[in-house]
């Protein structure tokens, strides 16, 4: 009788000890609630080489892109490499460090709207809106920008000439944008190549240089500490004189914040990963995101350290691995996603 009224007295009690700590979990859950999702706004900058449709355009120099042409791009390679791209997108959306699209995509190298916006509305989940511009590039190949309506609120957009002797080419584009009542701009670059000879074409890359930054010092009148992100194929690295001294890119953070006016904080800084495109096995850095001084506050939108990356995933390399897997290489058809890889940077927003 007295082992039975023991245990029956320890049953309450192991009784009233679940009871209590079942109620202080549900007090505790009740106030603190779910964690809350991370506020973010991602962007991708990619040169996806030569998304062209396999139409012949009069008005543009695109005869290689078409069935007949010398690349023989036939409508099976344009939907291959639209397939690669999407997939491409999809794995940054499942990737544990984003787990959503992009906000803002920007792609060189697109031929057309059309073509740009077919390639991203197959995409479950989301519903892309476009701000294209057509270029005088007189290969027809233009930045296309892309944002998620759900995340965004567009504010203004507007295109740019680069003055140039010559053949024209690409414009640059500006579009202001709000996260979270939290105003924002990119600014988007693909600057004349280095065909031929790098120093005889560098006057064309500070020409455009010259253009850029004459945006920035617009959108800096009033508030040196705006959100300005600065994307693009820049076709020069980040220590060369159109994005040293022209652009005012550096690799020290700490001079940024002290001079937001004239600098800018190049995100390849540190950064210990592949570079985005490959030149005779060697990886370079021409493709660059670059970030005001506003960026690297605490207010509206910020960047965190390790908010950029060059992403990739063993797909999208070559099998030597030391170049991307390219759609042509030295004009013939690999059947690949890009000859530049993709970057990203994921910018928190203030509460």
């Amino acid at each position: 009788m007295a082992q039975k009224k023991q245990n029956k007295v320890m049953r309450k009690s192991l009784t009233f000890v679940f009871l209590f700590f079942g109620i202080a979990f549900c007090i505790t859950r009740s106030a603190t609630g779910s964690p809350k999702p991370e506020k973010s706004v991602l962007f991708m900058w990619w040169n996806v080489e030569n998304l062209f449709d396999p139409s012949n355009d009069p008005a543009t120099d695109d005869d290689d892109f078409t069935p007949e042409g010398s690349m023989n791009w036939t409508e099976k390679k344009l939907l291959l490499k639209q397939m690669r791209l999407r997939h491409t997108l999809s794995a940054i959306q499942a990737h544990p460090d984003y787990r959503k699209y992009p906000d803002i995509v920007a792609f060189a190298e697109v031929e057309n709207e059309r073509v740009f916006k077919g390639t991203l509305s197959p995409l479950n989940g989301i519903k892309y809106k476009s701000i294209y511009y057509e270029s005088s590039d007189s290969r027809g190949i233009d930045v296309a920008l892309a944002y998620n309506p759900q995340t965004l609120r567009p504010i203004a957009s507007k295109a740019y000439t680069v003055p140039m002797e010559g053949r024209p080419t690409r414009k640059i584009i500006v579009a202001g944008f709000s996260a979270a009542s939290h105003p924002f701009h990119v600014i988007l670059n693909h600057w004349p190549s280095r065909s031929f000879d790098t120093e005889w074409t560098e006057r064309k890359r500070i020409s455009a240089a010259t253009v850029t930054r004459h945006i920035l010092d617009s959108l800096r009148i009033g508030n040196h500490a705006a959100d300005i992100i600065v994307m693009g194929d820049f076709n020069d690295e980040p220590e060369n004189r159109s994005i040293k001294k022209f652009l005012g890119s550096t690799d020290d953070a700490a001079k940024v914040k002290a001079n937001g006016r004239e600098l800018l904080y190049n995100c390849w800084s540190g950064y210990d990963g592949i570079g985005s495109f490959s030149f005779h096995n060697k990886w370079q850095h021409i493709d660059q995101i670059l970030l005001s001084s506003g960026m690297l506050d605490s207010n509206g939108l910020y960047a965190r350290n390790n908010a950029f990356r060059c992403f990739f995933f063993s797909k999208m390399l070559d099998d030597s691995g030391k170049r991307a897997y390219a759609t042509y290489e030295k004009r013939k058809y690999k059947g690949g996603f890009s000859d530049h890889l993709p970057l990203l940077l994921k910018a928190g927003i203030a509460e």
